[in-house]
């Protein structure tokens, strides 16, 4: 089964920028959909946050529009997501994940996922 693993998580004060990566551990032949979602401090659900779905749309959480950006390198299943303007609510773990085909941002249509890495905004 595919590994993926998150890259770029971190600390930041109220207003500043982090970017984060997920990548496949080992090569893959196929070409994924992917997706980053999020869980907040004492919350069991994750929330979708971005993604690119197969027909190409781009996707956000509406509290995220006009501040993250998602992108993806679909030759090497590689994702990106540019968080700028971040806010004490973005604090949480963040995971990418993945499947063959994507529509939306739903946790239940991604079987693949990451370990996940932190994201600390302070105020």
């Amino acid at each position: 089964q595919v590994r993926l693993v998150e890259f770029g998580g971190g600390s930041e004060q109220s207003g500043g920028s982090l970017r984060l990566s997920c990548a496949p551990a080992d090569e893959s032949y196929n070409t994924y959909c992917m997706a980053w979602f999020r869980q907040a401090p004492g919350k069991e659900e994750r929330e979708g946050v971005a993604g690119i779905s197969t027909d190409g749309r781009v996707m956000y959480a509406d509290s995220v529009k006009g501040r993250f950006t998602v992108s993806q390198v679909k030759a090497n299943n590689t994702l990106y997501l540019q968080m700028n303007n971040l806010k004490p609510e973005d604090t949480g773990t963040y995971f990418c994940a993945a499947e063959l085909t994507c529509y939306e941002l739903r946790t239940l249509d991604f079987g693949l996922w990451g370990q996940g890495t932190q994201v600390t905004v302070s105020s």
